[in-house]
């Protein structure tokens, strides 16, 4: 909701658009160590003339290799999402086994991480936006999930068990 508020109220004479959103989903999910019910999430929106999968590509590879290093490989996969096209999934190698197969990447040996795409032209023209003079890129990342990979911790279900243990492998030395 706030990417299409934010969409219908920009003016394109001020620049591009370019935001972050972060909040809040809930979704029904399962016994999986990736994946939670509720996660926070970041999404992310660019919206200017000449936007292309290219620009996506390399923003994507940059938050990757900024947030995991340089040593992880980031894998795109063809995916769908209802308001990007063409959508994407992106993935980076596990810290944990480091892409030989383990439960923390259910022997895949790639931990996905984000999705994303670019914007759909009937997202943009909803928006009032002429999907024939600009497009855009949009992504949705969890911080959860990003902390588990940065900090090598193998159950996401661990951020939200309260458990001091746990938490305490955080604390910071001065």
């Amino acid at each position: 909701p706030v990417q299409a508020r934010t969409m219908e109220k920009h003016d394109f004479s001020q620049g591009p658009l370019r935001m972050i959103s972060p909040g809040k989903v809930y979704r029904r999910d399962t016994d999986d160590a990736t994946h939670s019910h509720q996660f926070h999430q970041v999404e992310g929106l660019v919206i200017d003339k000449h936007i292309t999968m290219a620009d996506l590509k390399g923003t994507l590879a940059k938050i990757a290799q900024t947030i995991f290093g340089e040593e992880r490989e980031i894998r795109l996969r063809p995916s769908y999402f209802p308001f990007t096209e063409p959508s994407v999934e992106v993935d980076v190698s596990c810290f944990k086994c480091g892409g030989k197969g383990c439960q923390v990447c259910k022997q895949t040996g790639w931990i996905e991480v984000l999705g994303a795409g670019m914007v759909h032209p009937n997202v943009l023209k909803m928006a009032g936006i002429d999907s024939e003079v600009y497009g855009g890129f949009a992504f949705g990342l969890g911080p959860d999930r990003f902390a588990m990979l940065k900090y090598g911790v193998d159950d996401i279900r661990e951020f939200y068990l309260n458990d001091v243990r746990f938490l305490e492998q955080f604390s910071q030395k001065g």
